[in-house]
């Protein structure tokens, strides 16, 4: 019988093979949201990071999942248990994490959420592997030691695998995927804060589709 942690895996694992990048997402005003969505997933990017930045953001996922059903909607920032119970009560597909705290980690064990916990060192991959965790956000990405980092940590902890996330572009996402410990790359490239404000949602859907064909 599959355990629950091999079960959240194995979706977390599904989700991440279908979507190399994964656009980090900050919504700034509710009706953003689901043009923002469609535009993404018009370039061909279905799997989503809304972010817990705003005072919107929630509304903002709920709103994305109930009128963009191609969009695979996940939450991000999330930093408390509540954040979490929040992204499973909002019917979000994943969440992620920048980092993790024990009480966080519990409650991730125990709930059936696809959770990506974050980290940056060694110590505390070593506590989210601890806590049954095999697949992690590395964030931030290149401040913490960029592409020799995951190298490195490839060796000591061959069952890990990772999100890079922060300071990733579109120049060099290709280079990040191809690190065999990397399943997915995220970033805010994909859709920034700027173009949302303005609503240039046809330069967003550009991108993805630039973004995607770079990396064929």
């Amino acid at each position: 019988m599959t355990s629950p942690a091999e079960s959240r895996l194995a979706r977390l694992d599904a989700l991440l093979t279908d979507a190399p990048v994964i656009p980090v997402i900050t919504v700034p005003e509710l009706a953003q949201a689901v043009p923002l969505a469609r535009a993404l997933v018009a370039g061909g990017i279905r799997t989503l990071e809304i972010t817990l930045r705003t005072p919107v953001a929630r509304d903002a996922a709920r709103a994305i999942i109930a009128e963009v059903p191609e969009a695979v909607v996940g939450i991000g920032t999330v930093l408390t248990p509540h954040d979490l119970q929040a992204a499973h009560d909002l019917g979000a597909r994943f969440a992620l994490s920048p980092g993790a705290t024990p009480e966080l980690l519990r409650e991730a064990a125990a709930s059936d959420m696809a959770f990506m916990p974050g980290i940056a060192t060694p110590s505390e991959l070593m506590q989210v592997l601890e806590a049954g965790f095999r697949i992690a956000k590395f964030f931030p990405a290149v401040p913490a030691g960029g592409q020799a980092a995951l190298k490195a940590l490839a060796g000591p902890f061959p069952q890990a695998r990772f999100c890079p996330t922060g300071g990733i572009g579109e120049a060099d996402a290709k280079a990040w995927l191809a690190l065999p410990n990397v399943v997915a790359v995220g970033g805010s490239w994909l859709a920034p804060e700027a173009e949302i404000r303005a609503g240039r949602f046809e330069a967003i859907t550009e991108r993805a589709r630039r973004t995607l064909a770079g990396l064929a």
